[in-house]
């Protein structure tokens, strides 16, 4: 199957009122704390509405997080199929060559189906942890951390656990996921390019870091929702699908947020509706079997549960059981809405309002000594040569160039070395205001530059959740 045959159909053929895919759209674009990447909707099997906020676009590659982990559930299926994994093993047994460090009788009574459902027993996150306490294997160290209460009996929401179920998915098959999934999931799927981070090299992370595009996401949900067969062949083992998306451990107590109180499968969230993977800032896999449909969505807001709200307001309303008669300008107006969305670009000139000469050549250094929420970067340059103006944002020996398009553009260079569009510009004679957005990643950056003071400030609208250098923020590639 190819990357673009999934089959499209306007909502109404469907059963799916547009109106109620407008009001979604509304929703997303006036909330202040949400900034909408894409959207793709499947219903029977159909597209029925997909679009990207420009500068995102639909071939790029899109940082995940924590939905990277119902792909690592996934891997974990097949081998279970394969007979390489089962459920009920001790996970020491998978580690032979810690067998002698690993003493707690929690820790050794600790099963595969524990890791898999984030009930290893401890009652809280152990990444860090597990890494202070052995760096080089964070399995070791998370088996070194003595478990609060008995295996399978509390939830906690917990990388390590991810980790170590990654990784015996890993060692049993001698491959990485992204390899052991190639073609046993992403070529029959029709998944193009993906790209994993790995720690250490050599090791997809399992837990988050993998780079795939909505498509991607929007297949995975659709062959959950057809229980694992995906054209008539079965890609999941028989059983697979029910078993991971049914609630394993409660988690009631772990958060405020309804929809995360719903219990836990097989590293998918139970929800109030159907079931769903998801990850930090809004990236959202979620199936609706009730409704035969699925929602895939990138975006960048920690606002999720206000999402999920608005998804359950305005689209379970709009999905119907038979198809809507006379709604062909309804599907229309949507189709043109999806096709021409875009982020609203910051203001800004493209050039100095004055001086000129004043700002060519001129290097900037943190307000205030250092800069809170990038450390790394210590320095900012503004440069102007034959093709315009430019920004450079300097960490150490890393160095990233920018071009700065200004008068309410967006500025995608295809030829920098880390995929960012750029908007905004010089916003009086003294500052040059930027926000720089790093495409295959929910992230953007803001940088104000003050000429009087040759000082810059520089900010995360959401910030990376691991401490990156800014050239790093982009999909692994070799």
């Amino acid at each position: 199957m190819s990357r673009h045959d999934l089959p499209a159909s306007p909502p109404s053929a469907q059963g799916v009122d547009a109106h109620g895919i407008h009001a979604f759209l509304d929703t997303l674009e006036a909330a202040p704390d949400i900034e909408p990447h894409s959207l793709m909707i499947l219903r029977h099997g159909h597209v029925v509405a997909a679009g990207w906020w420009y500068p995102y676009t639909p071939d790029r590659l899109h940082l995940l997080y924590s939905l990277s982990k119902s792909f690592t559930s996934t891997a974990a299926g097949i081998a279970i199929g394969e007979g390489l994994v089962r459920l009920d093993d001790p996970v020491i047994s998978y580690f032979p060559e810690f067998e002698a460090d690993i003493t707690d009788p929690r820790s050794r009574a600790m099963l595969v189906r524990h890791v898999a459902s984030m009930a290893s027993g401890h009652m809280e996150e152990t990444l860090h942890r597990a890494i202070a306490v052995d760096p080089d294997e964070i399995v070791r160290g998370f088996l070194l951390i003595p478990p609060d209460r008995e295996p399978g009996t509390v939830f906690a929401y917990n990388q390590p656990a991810t980790y170590t179920l990654a990784t015996i998915v890993q060692k049993v098959t001698g491959q990485t996921l992204t390899n052991y999934l190639r073609p046993r999931l992403f070529d029959p799927l029709g998944i193009g390019e993906v790209a994993w981070q790995q720690y250490p090299p050599g090791r997809d992370m399992g837990f988050s870091g993998l780079h795939a595009t909505t498509d991607a996401v929007a297949r995975l949900g659709q062959l959950y929702l057809q229980d694992g067969v995906w054209q008539g062949k079965r890609l999941l083992p028989d059983g697979w699908v029910a078993e991971a998306t049914r609630p394993h451990i409660a988690n009631a107590e772990q958060s405020e947020n309804p929809d995360w109180q719903q219990g836990y499968g097989f590293q998918f969230w139970m929800a109030r509706h159907g079931y769903r993977g998801d990850g930090a800032y809004g990236q959202f896999c979620v199936v609706l079997p009730e409704h035969d449909a699925v929602i895939a969505m990138t975006s960048a807001t920690v606002a999720m549960q206000s999402v999920l709200d608005a998804m359950w307001e305005h689209l379970l309303p709009a999905f119907g059981d038979t198809p809507l008669a006379g709604r062909e300008k309804a599907d229309g107006e949507l189709a043109e809405r999806m096709s021409a969305l875009v982020l609203p670009p910051a203001p800004g000139e493209p050039a100095p309002l004055t001086e000129p000469e004043a700002w060519s050549g001129a290097e900037f250094t943190p307000d205030g000594g250092t800069c809170a929420d990038q450390p790394g970067l210590t320095r900012v340059a503004v440069g102007c040569d034959d093709d315009g103006w430019s920004l450079s944002l300097i960490e150490d020996t890393d160095r990233l160039d920018l071009r700065v398009g200004g008068r309410t553009e967006w500025t995608v260079d295809p030829t920098a070395s880390v995929p960012t569009a750029v908007t905004g510009g010089w916003t009086d004679p003294d500052t040059l205001a930027v926000e720089i957005v790093f495409l295959e990643t929910p992230h953007r950056l803001v940088v104000r530059c003050s000429l009087a003071r040759r000082t810059f400030e520089a900010r995360w609208k959401t910030a990376p959740l691991r401490a990156e250098t800014l050239s790093s923020l982009r999909a692994p590639r070799a």
